[in-house]
């Protein structure tokens, strides 16, 4: 994989990276003086982190996104698809500390990827699932063996389930009211099944798990109490939440 390929503007095509850090350091310096001279300005101190962070993700993105030094085994583990290779480069970020990645999932021919449930969602769904797949399995099992992911929480989901109802011949309507989200690695316990729908599919009725609940419970995963994020503004209290959530106990180890 080309790094220059998958991120633009990778190489100043008028100055080598020597020159291109000491270009860095100038401008960082002069805007220091500035900032000094006008005591504070949170726009400037928010520029010259902006310029620095550019800037090494500018020299650090060639050698994470070149994946040539990795084995076969690896690359066969992961499989050929492109969202084997975003997984792929998930794990290469992880490992060099990005404490953030977020990689969504679609297909060329499939505008709105995985809302193909409204015309045909088994041959829709069928297509998709087998092109992610592999590269989940890939992902948590390379993270697992590396050792990283105990300490990293992978999230899956989307924004609703389906419904048992039928828009269409072949299709499904939008369901809100019961879907599933997954969690693995970061201290989320293994092999569990948390909650269940009616028996037609339609409404959780088994330990509900608002959403509310699902961010209570990731922000804890994080080491953050969303109770502690709350904020006043305009009369009235905010938070990630929404002043609401209650941490789910049932999938932590």
């Amino acid at each position: 994989m080309k790094p220059d390929a998958v991120v633009g503007h990778l190489r100043n095509p008028a100055l080598k990276p020597d020159a291109q850090r000491q270009q860095a350091d100038l401008v960082a310096r002069l805007n220091r003086l500035h900032l000094e001279r006008s005591e504070k300005d949170a726009q400037l101190e928010a520029g010259i982190a902006s310029m620095e962070l550019a800037f090494r993700m500018q020299t650090a993105v060639p050698e994470v996104f070149d994946t040539a030094g990795e084995t076969k085994e690896t690359l066969e583990l992961y499989g050929p698809g492109e969202f084997a290779k975003g997984c792929l480069l998930a794990r290469r970020l992880v490992e060099q500390g990005v404490r953030a990645v977020q990689l969504s999932h679609s297909i060329d021919g499939y505008d709105i990827a995985w809302d193909t449930g409204h015309d045909d969602i088994v041959k829709g769904h069928a297509v998709l699932a087998k092109a992610c797949d592999q590269g989940i399995a890939a992902l948590l099992t390379d993270l697992k063996r590396r050792g990283l992911l105990d300490e990293t929480l992978v999230i899956w989901g989307g924004e609703f389930g389906r419904a048992p109802t039928s828009e269409g011949a072949k299709g499904r309507d939008h369901d809100h009211y019961g879907f599933t989200v997954w969690m693995a690695g970061g201290g989320v316990k293994a092999g569990t099944s948390y909650g269940a729908t009616d028996e037609f599919g339609l409404t959780a009725v088994e330990n509900r798990v608002h959403v509310h609940d699902l961010h209570a419970t990731i922000l804890h995963l994080l080491g953050l109490d969303h109770e502690k994020l709350t904020y006043r503004y305009s009369g009235r209290d905010y938070r990630l939440t929404d002043v609401a959530g209650t941490v789910v106990k049932g999938v932590l180890k």
